[in-house]
């Protein structure tokens, strides 16, 4: 998982007046969660725009003041209309307590299925995993050169490293090549 440096200042103010001012000046509201004290503080909107759009999952690490602390991304929250980052939760890691976080799934290799007129479909994006944060992967890279016509590969086929748990459900599906018209055709004739 890769590192994220970040930096904020403590907020003064609480309550949605205060969040709505600090919205104003493009600061984001922010918290962190966890396993000390639960701190409440703001960040620069540009300095959290790495940190949101991007497709890997990071460990943000936060200096609050003098304080540091290392984190994941708990929650976000936009505005609806806008799409304006309104407010972060963070949550409090460390190298002995199992975190569970969102990771991206990558497939490769070219399917069999889409050889003989298939067609590859992505059925979940992100995969959720358990495990201790330095040992979690940026991404899920699954091999779907074996997939055929028709086939589809389940959470429980996907193979993860040794101290990290899946937590989605077993039988749910995360990619399969789908019939399409031509080869049904194909296969009828």
């Amino acid at each position: 998982m890769k590192t994220f440096e970040l930096s904020g200042t403590m907020r003064a103010e609480y309550g949605k007046k205060a969040a709505k001012a600090m919205r104003k000046q493009d600061l984001v509201p922010c918290n962190i969660y966890g396993l000390g004290e639960n701190l409440t503080f703001s960040v620069k909107k540009e300095d959290v725009r790495k940190l949101i759009y991007t497709p890997d999952t990071m460990a943000v690490a936060l200096t609050i003041g003098d304080t540091k602390k290392m984190a994941v991304v708990k929650e976000m929250q936009f505005h609806p209309i806008t799409e304006n980052i309104l407010h972060i939760d963070f949550l409090e890691v460390n190298d002995k307590k199992p975190v569970t976080v969102e990771i991206p799934v990558q497939l490769t290799g070219h399917a069999e299925g889409v050889k003989a007129g298939g067609k590859l479909s992505l059925e979940m994006r992100k995969l959720k995993v358990n495990g201790i944060y330095t040992q979690i992967p940026d991404r899920v890279v699954i091999d779907v050169t074996s997939l055929g016509l028709g086939k589809k590969m389940a959470v429980s086929d996907v193979q993860m490293a040794e101290g990290l748990c899946l937590m989605n459900v077993k039988d749910a599906c995360v990619a399969q090549v789908k019939a399409t018209r031509a080869s049904a055709q194909a296969a009828a004739e």
